[in-house]
């Protein structure tokens, strides 16, 4: 279904975060929040990336319980690369881990405290229509970015070579990295240029800078 927002939260504010979703929608707004939305036997990484690539805005319910969550910290990283507008809605009154801080302190928070949290609803509601209408009306879909290939389908390269990628990725951005490696063997054109488009995946120069450095020493001890 086509979305214009992402809806991020941890599991204790999932009451919270489902009344959200209620009150967007209810405004013609159309959400996609997890685990509501994520399809039968799907694999759920690979769900929430697209989803998050094809959402226009993630909204993070933000609480203490997410700030220290590390599934809402990867969300937040990949709305972050894929350049997604963040809008942050602080139900209590929190300060970002630091971990988060780096990747929000430049965004406008709205709060969503004291209760009742119905008129906090309208305000991030108005704030999101407004926002949409300023930056144009083209749709909210995007076409998903292409299905992860199995390890198996991906001739090019040997089993081992993308489970090494997987594992030295995965130092640095988590489960999703399996993911990640197996969209990118698709149309890499060697493993080096795999290596390049998965260091570009990375936020920051020295994570990118660690990721390359280890797969050039694990294809120099297996050459």
């Amino acid at each position: 279904m086509a979305h214009e927002i992402f809806v991020s939260y941890s599991q204790p504010d999932r009451q919270c975060a489902l009344e959200l979703t209620d009150y967007l929608e209810a405004h013609g707004l159309g959400v996609w929040i997890a685990p509501r939305d994520v399809s039968p036997a799907a694999e759920w990484a690979a769900e929430i990336i697209d989803a998050i690539a094809s959402a226009r805005v993630f909204v993070l319910v933000f609480s203490a319980s997410s700030n220290d969550s590390a599934q809402v910290r990867r969300e937040v990283e990949r709305a972050v690369h894929k350049d997604r507008r963040i809008l942050p809605f602080r139900i209590e009154d929190v300060v970002p881990s630091k971990s988060l801080e780096y990747f929000l302190s430049s965004q406008h928070w709205l709060d969503g405290f004291p209760p009742p949290r119905e008129p906090h609803y309208a305000r991030l509601c108005h704030s999101l229509l407004q926002w949409l209408s300023d930056a144009g009306n083209e749709p909210a879909g995007r076409p998903a970015p292409p299905a992860a290939a199995p390890l198996s389908t991906v001739a090019r390269f040997q089993a081992s070579e993308l489970r090494n990628l997987e594992r030295h990725l995965a130092q640095l951005i988590g489960p999703v990295a399996r993911i990640l490696v197996r969209r990118a063997a698709v149309a890499a054109a060697d493993l080096e240029d795999l290596e390049r488009q998965l260091a570009a995946e990375l936020d920051s120069s020295e994570d990118r800078r660690r990721f390359l450095k280890a797969c050039q020493w694990t294809r120099r001890q297996t050459q």
